[in-house]
């Protein structure tokens, strides 16, 4: 055997017991694989949680999202539905937590991490307990999500005294309108066919599709000396109707409508939507009715909807906005100056 070749055999050799001791033996764990979960059992019975409260600021609960029936709801917005991927969100985020360090367990360092009592005087911090049926039992889970840090937060199981990191980060909401269904319908201008709108101040007028296929709008009800924009600046804005969402959500009965601006849908598949909008301070609010689409009738009955001021001054365009603007005044004379300017004419001059 030649020395090359015994030399290539040794080496052969070598590297097969290496593999061999190196696939044999047991290896550490990731980190995330050997991080315990912030709240053990969660990702596998995520789908058994039905109730979700966020306190912060005071002893009752700033949110509280309730399961009924297949639907969630948010409590203080009149159980209007909730919005499904954000609270998904939230539990993913807390099911995938892991602890990555512990920290204080001192009470009088607990606000420097945010996670003292939420009830507590300029807290910062949030709680959130989640409510798991088991059954005829429940099991209630609550941690203090403190401030972020880097890819982590700051935690502290509720009535445990040690404070940990974990990773990944939770963001947590507190106001109950982040928490609504937002989305109210989306109507792209292909379907329009005709817009009626009255403003709550001015003249109302129509807005007709010059044809089924047309991209083109008429406008009628032009005031008199007046002339409309070309047909092709006249269709609704698609920031108008389409994909509409709310800022928030109330009783109708708590806005005033007293005189309410109203915009008037007719769509090319019979469908007719019906708005009417307030301005009520520095919010601008819409109820929305529907002909033949029952699901949306019924989440919008007895709802006001609070829009951004741009998507409902672009739903109650005001007519001005649709004409050409008025031709300028032509100018007028100077006036002759009382003394020691022009003469007036016929006057003589003085001697």
């Amino acid at each position: 055997m030649s020395r090359g070749r015994f030399v290539t055999l040794l080496l052969l050799a070598v590297l097969a017991i290496g593999a061999a001791v190196y696939f044999g033996k047991p290896h550490a764990r990731s980190d995330d694989e050997t991080r315990a979960a912030l709240l053990p059992g969660l990702a596998a019975g995520i789908a058994a949680v039905d109730g979700v409260t966020i306190r912060h600021g005071g002893a009752t609960p700033s949110v509280e999202l309730r399961k009924m029936g297949s639907a969630w709801s948010v409590a203080e917005r009149d159980d209007y539905p909730a919005d499904i991927p954000k609270l998904r969100r939230l539990l993913l985020a807390l099911a995938d937590a892991r602890v990555v360090e512990q920290k204080t367990a001192n009470p009088a360092n607990y606000a420097v991490l945010g996670v003292e009592d939420p009830a507590s005087p300029g807290a910062t911090g949030a709680e959130i307990s989640l409510l798991t049926q088991a059954g005829a039992h429940a099991a209630a889970h609550a941690v203090i999500v403190g401030k972020s840090t880097g890819d982590g937060a700051y935690v502290r199981l509720a009535g445990v005294a040690q404070s940990e990191l974990v990773k990944p980060s939770i963001s947590v909401e507190t106001d109950p309108h982040y928490w609504i269904d937002a989305s109210l319908f989306d109507v792209p201008v292909a379907t329009i066919a005709a817009l009626e709108v009255h403003p709550s101040a001015g003249p109302g007028y129509v807005l007709r599709r010059a044809a089924a296929n047309a991209t083109d709008f008429m406008l009628a009800g032009v005031p008199p000396g007046r002339t409309a924009l070309g047909s092709n600046l006249l269709a609704p804005s698609p920031a108008a109707f389409g994909n509409l969402t709310a800022e928030d959500v109330a009783a109708v009965t708590s806005v005033d409508f007293s005189a309410p601006a109203t915009a008037t849908l007719s769509l090319s598949d019979g469908n007719v939507l019906t708005l009417r909008g307030s301005a009520v301070g520095d919010k601008r609010w819409i109820t929305v009715a529907s002909s033949r689409d029952a699901a949306l009738s019924s989440k919008t009955q007895g709802r006001a909807y609070a829009l951004a001021a741009y998507r409902y001054d672009a739903i109650f365009r005001p007519l001005e906005q649709l004409l050409q603007p008025k031709p300028a005044a032509p100018e007028r004379a100077p006036a002759a100056r009382a003394a020691g300017g022009h003469p007036r004419s016929g006057a003589q001059p003085p001697p």
